[in-house]
């Protein structure tokens, strides 16, 4: 069987390909089906034109840097292999891991602790990844995001926009995913001086509510829905939420809604 031949993509055709995955309206098995190029590609071009955005409007001249091992750079901005796989919490070498603070620590009221997770959501056709902000007292999803990458800006976007809704809690729990170690990340807790806190490696308890969360999604929403595209995805999963935490009752929270517990609303009397 004789090898494919290298091919060699015109810059036009690397930024019409970037421009889809930046859009982020069809999986990566779909893009690579569409545009026949492997999925890595399409991740590394996605990058790059990031990366290189913000030049469009002007920038202030650097010294070059040297060449850089593409391993290792993405590792720095949070980019990972893009087959499925259950662990979606891989950590990056030389990232900073901050202690566990939630340990017999009691949990009181809304806003004082926040947790987040990854977890991979399968489709009809490939898969996306799912982010979501959790209020770990009230179980509340306060923001989520999802992305066909593991990139790390779709999570800054969702952590962004659950600080401006809702204020800023006094701790954030994290895995130890890369996403969540990187310095783009943990700069945002930083700057809002919240305490960061992070699972012990591998112990999925030290987070058990956003691991709850994500049984009931998948098993309530995701599993009965072979999504047919990203857009169906992401419409399909924010119904679902909204629907978790308006209406669905949680035993846990004494059959009240994460919206009650969140923002203190009695408890409707039955009919």
């Amino acid at each position: 069987m004789s090898k494919r031949p290298r091919r060699n993509h015109s810059p036009a055709f690397k930024a019409k390909v970037a421009l889809a995955a930046v859009k982020g309206e069809k999986t990566l098995a779909e893009l690579a089906q569409q545009f026949d190029v492997h999925p890595n590609l399409i991740n590394q071009w996605r990058a790059k034109l990031l990366e290189s955005a913000a030049d469009v409007f002007g920038s202030e001249q650097a010294p070059a840097e040297p060449a850089v091992d593409v391993t290792v750079l993405h590792a720095k901005i949070g980019i990972a292999a893009i087959y499925r796989r259950p662990n979606t919490s891989k950590p990056a070498p030389g990232h900073r891991i901050y202690p566990y603070l939630l340990r017999k620590l009691a949990v009181t009221r809304p806003n004082q602790v926040w947790a987040t997770d990854i977890t991979y959501v399968p489709m009809a056709r490939g898969f996306v990844y799912l982010v979501a902000i959790v209020d770990w007292f009230s179980r509340r999803v306060l923001a989520w995001r999802v992305s066909i990458t593991l990139a790390t800006d779709f999570c800054i976007e969702a952590l962004e926009e659950a600080l401006a809704r809702f204020g800023k809690p006094e701790i954030f729990n994290t895995d130890q995913g890369s996403q969540f170690t990187s310095t783009e990340f943990t700069s945002v807790l930083q700057r809002e001086k919240i305490a960061i806190s992070m699972d012990g490696k591998g112990c999925w308890r030290d987070n058990v509510f956003v691991e709850r969360l994500w049984r009931s999604v998948k098993y309530e929403e995701v599993y009965l829905h072979a999504y047919a595209s990203v857009p169906e995805a992401r419409s399909g999963i924010g119904r679902y939420f909204g629907f978790y935490n308006a209406v669905r009752p949680h035993s846990s929270l004494g059959c009240r809604t994460p919206d009650q517990i969140y923002f203190n609303q009695p408890l409707l009397a039955a009919a």
